[in-house]
């Protein structure tokens, strides 16, 4: 399967060149995909990528899963310094912040799910969507923006970006024309979720892309909600695709993790700002997160049976005024979910009728659904945005985006939908 070499650095994806050079334009190696171990990625179904994709089948022990190299420095030698001198570091193995074969079998798996030519994990979704926009980000650069977007990127947005001479415009994710108007000579990236937290409100993609594309801009999604089971981004022209792995592409609820998904040239920029950033995922982790992704494509369709059952269930509720799942034809974006998502996804959010007492009061008396923050776990999980999620805002802003009293955020999980269903059923009683 892999030579003893490979292991040890001699990766796949860039070799060295014939003869030392004295120019840039003299190197006859080119950008390939990876960083990678694997030859190929075996099948073309979604749950045959998730499962074979990267994975490494150690060849002196024959394991079949990826073993953990759990090692923080590489041995040395001439083909690793010459991939210092000629700048293809990242394709040899010399320190784990650079690059370790766990992350490289894990980044293949994901880059292998979104379409994509290479991938890099992190420590946390946070440290891939900061170093995603500074890798993009010149001094004094604008960045449009949703109006509803993650607490922690509008902390990133409001408290750093300042400091570091950057400017950041929120608008409606739903109105393309205001996108664009917000635009200034000195924007240089749209960002926006591919459904939004907590509304559930759908991104046109294509028409975000075709924005960008007029005005030379850069765009870059967060497609945590969705994952590239739903919705593969790249294929629709997007540039950088962010996920916080911590979610559904873990998927069990025991790890913190991110992912930057994209084209070769783009990846490498960012690469270069999660080494001055530290924000490598340690080896261990890489083995979690490979592990849940094998179940990706398995989960996903759970979840979303699951996520339309619930949603169906709540939207007949006497005790609940309004449903928010984008396969609902209720739901205000249902024909663009429906073009742009293969599946509905596990995300069910809903209004209790009462306000905010009474939807505390609804998860207090739940049994199956946990009463906690994140998203994504095989456990359905359930909260409060205004006391988790967008607790960073102000009540007015919460208002303002669409966030009323009482609004409750489901993770559907695995679980049998009818005893979800039983389980709410005691709850609203």
């Amino acid at each position: 399967m892999l030579e003893k070499s490979t292991i040890r650095g001699d990766a796949r994806s860039v070799g060295p060149t014939e003869k030392p050079v004295d120019w840039v334009n003299d190197l006859r190696r080119s950008r390939q995909n990876g960083p990678s171990l694997s030859a190929v990625h075996m099948g073309q179904g979604l749950s045959t990528r998730s499962i074979h994709a990267g994975t490494v089948q150690d060849g002196p022990t024959g394991a079949v899963g990826t073993p953990i190299y759990q090692a923080s420095t590489f041995l040395l030698g001439e083909e690793q310094y010459r991939s210092f001198e000629e700048g293809y570091a990242r394709d040899r193995f010399i320190y784990t912040r650079y690059g370790n074969p766990s992350q490289w079998a894990v980044q293949d798996k994901i880059a292998a799910l979104e379409n994509a030519q290479s991938a890099l994990v992190f420590s946390s979704g946070m440290a891939a969507i900061s170093s995603s926009l500074m890798s993009l980000l010149d001094p004094g650069g604008h960045v449009v923006t949703s109006d509803e977007i993650y607490g922690g990127t509008y902390a990133l947005f409001s408290n750093e970006f300042p400091n570091m001479g950057l400017s950041v415009t929120h608008v409606n994710p739903r109105d393309l024309a205001a996108i664009e108007a917000a635009i200034k000579p000195e924007t240089q990236v749209l960002f926006f979720e591919v459904l939004t937290n907590p509304l559930l409100k759908v991104i046109d993609i294509a028409g975000l892309v075709n924005i960008a594309r007029r005005h030379g801009l850069r765009v870059v999604v967060d497609a945590t909600f969705a994952t590239p089971i739903l919705v593969n981004p790249l294929d629709l022209g997007v540039d950088i695709v962010v996920h916080s792995a911590t979610k559904y592409l873990n998927g069990h609820s025991d790890l913190v993790a991110g992912v930057a998904v994209g084209n070769r040239k783009l990846i490498d920029q960012v690469w270069g700002r999660m080494l001055a950033y530290g924000g490598c995922l340690d080896p261990h982790c890489c083995f979690l997160l490979e592990r849940g992704l094998k179940t990706l494509a398995l989960r996903m369709r759970a979840h979303s049976e699951g996520g339309m059952i619930i949603a169906q269930y709540l939207e007949a509720h006497p005790q609940v005024s309004q449903v928010y799942y984008p396969f609902l034809p209720s739901h205000p974006d249902h024909d663009l979910a429906k073009r742009q998502m293969r599946l509905g996804g596990g995300m069910v959010t809903f209004e209790v009728k009462g306000g905010d007492a009474a939807a505390l009061h609804l998860l207090e008396r739940l049994n199956l659904a946990v009463q906690a923050t994140s998203l994504g776990g095989v456990e359905s999980l359930i909260s409060l945005p205004y006391n988790t999620s967008h607790s960073g805002f102000t009540r007015r802003q919460r208002e303002q985006m669409g966030i009323s009293a009482g609004m409750v955020r489901l993770s559907v999980g695995v679980e049998d939908p009818e005893d979800l269903i039983a389980d709410f059923e005691q709850a609203f009683a």
